[in-house]
């Protein structure tokens, strides 16, 4: 039987305070969770994992052929200097924890509008609201509970990675050994690099320091400009050595900052942070710092990897065509089309690294003249044309709304879900819900 009747907002607000990682149940005047779980079959849930786990694989095997033919990363990515510096130092090293984001659509197929690679967020909300909620919901199953132990799991499998001979393992398997091992030096020393100045991620911030310290680790918060060295060149943050760090700092924004609109101003501080970068990236190279997630998800990050897949077919193997097909739909790059031809209600513009919803145009729920102010706007090399797919709406609701079950990766594998829902394409209108699995 199902209780969450006898909860109220105002209770549920009340203990997400006391968890002391999220302060923010309401955002501008609204809710910003539903208590009312979305609810996955086994099937479902089964079918969301697998999906995410080949969207995965077809990423790394963008990585691997990238590696292939170098030649991609200025003909087809048009990557600038410091970027091609973070791919090259990585050796198609750019996974540990990713997020698919997935849709389950009208005619029953699944697909997936990107895979955040770089710097994926959510987890707080995804496990701690599971965590709250999940006692209100008798016969289900909370998919989210071992996401913390799967996440250590995940840092402990890319230390050791980094610290074997063969330590050109592109994704970290964590699921080789239940209890990996660790190094006395990582269990006590790690550090998270974030943006400081923005609010955004703080609670994903918080939980993960909590996650750690839980498991015996000293951990040090800061940012790029907090990097250092000491007597020893060991990496330093705040000046405490770390044989680890967990990086949560956008690869767009250690490299040059390019506009992606002809209106759009000049960035105050477009330079690449070459300092702080090239000490990571020689560090890195070195051994003497694991970096999660690797810089090399400045490629699998940017969208023009999905543009790849679908205008380079034949670099690809057999079976991923199979699950381009399947999964990823028909993406274009905006240089490589008549942008003014495209039809409006059949396709959506993304810039290649941008993650808000100013960057993210969906002609079918856009106005005309928006439509047109953005084609006419646009830096065509830094987008995508993508086309649009009619996702199934949840109707237990007062009015209906579109589900994005966003599925994450750590190590290559499906480890939780982070369901948010809107009424419109974009973020703007979104809530964040839990997400159970029925255990009948």
């Amino acid at each position: 039987m199902n209780n969450e009747a006898e909860l109220t907002y105002g209770e549920f607000a009340r203990m997400l305070y006391a968890t002391n990682m999220l302060s923010d149940p309401w955002l501008r005047g609204k809710e910003r969770f539903r208590l009312q779980p979305v609810m996955l079959s086994q099937e479902q849930a089964e079918r969301l994992s697998i999906a995410a786990e080949r969207v995965g694989a077809l990423f790394n095997e963008v990585s691997e052929i990238v590696l292939d033919h170098p030649e991609l990363l200025d003909e087809f990515f048009g990557l600038t200097p410091f970027q091609k510096a973070m791919w090259l130092a990585s050796e198609g090293r750019w996974h540990g924890i990713a997020r698919v984001d997935l849709f389950l659509c009208a005619d029953g197929a699944i697909r997936s509008c990107e895979m955040n690679s770089d710097t994926p967020s959510g987890e707080a909300e995804a496990v701690l609201l599971n965590q709250l909620l999940h006692p209100f919901h008798s016969n289900t199953i909370d998919p989210n509970t071992n996401f913390p132990e799967q996440f250590w799991q995940m840092l402990v499998a890319s230390h050791q990675a980094r610290l074997t001979a063969d330590s050109g393992l592109r994704i970290a398997d964590s699921s080789q050994s239940p209890h990996p091992s660790i190094s006395p030096s990582l269990s006590q020393s790690m550090a998270i690099i974030y943006p400081t100045d923005l609010p955004e991620d703080l609670s994903m911030i918080a939980i993960y320091k909590t996650w750690l310290e839980e498991r015996g680790c000293r951990v040090t918060l800061g940012s790029p400009f907090n990097l250092g060295l000491d007597k020893q060149r060991r990496v330093t943050v705040m000046g405490e050595p770390v044989d680890l760090i967990l990086r949560h700092y956008k690869t767009d924004w250690w490299g040059e900052r390019e506009i992606v609109w002809t209106t759009q101003a000049e960035f105050l501080d477009p330079d690449p942070l070459d300092r702080e970068l090239l000490l990571l990236l020689e560090a890195e190279n070195e051994g003497r710092v694991t970096i999660v997630n690797p810089f090399g998800s400045v490629v699998t990050q940017n969208k023009l990897a999905m543009a790849l897949m679908w205008e380079r077919q034949e670099l690809f193997s057999a079976e991923a065509r199979e699950w381009i097909a399947e999964l990823i739909p028909e993406t274009r790059r905006a240089t490589e089309i008549d942008l003014h031809q495209l039809k409006r209600e059949e396709w959506v513009l993304k810039s290649v690294y941008g993650c808000e919803g100013d960057s993210v145009i969906c002609g079918a729920f856009a106005k005309p003249q928006d439509w047109q102010l953005a084609l006419t706007t646009l830096i065509p090399r830094h987008w995508i044309a993508q086309r649009f797919f009619e996702v199934a709406p949840l109707r237990d609701l007062p009015e209906p709304m579109l589900p994005n079950y966003g599925v994450y990766l750590l190590g290559g594998k499906a480890a939780g879900f982070y369901t948010r829902l809107s009424s419109k394409a974009t973020d703007y209108t979104a809530v964040t819900a839990p997400t159970f699995i029925s255990s009948e």
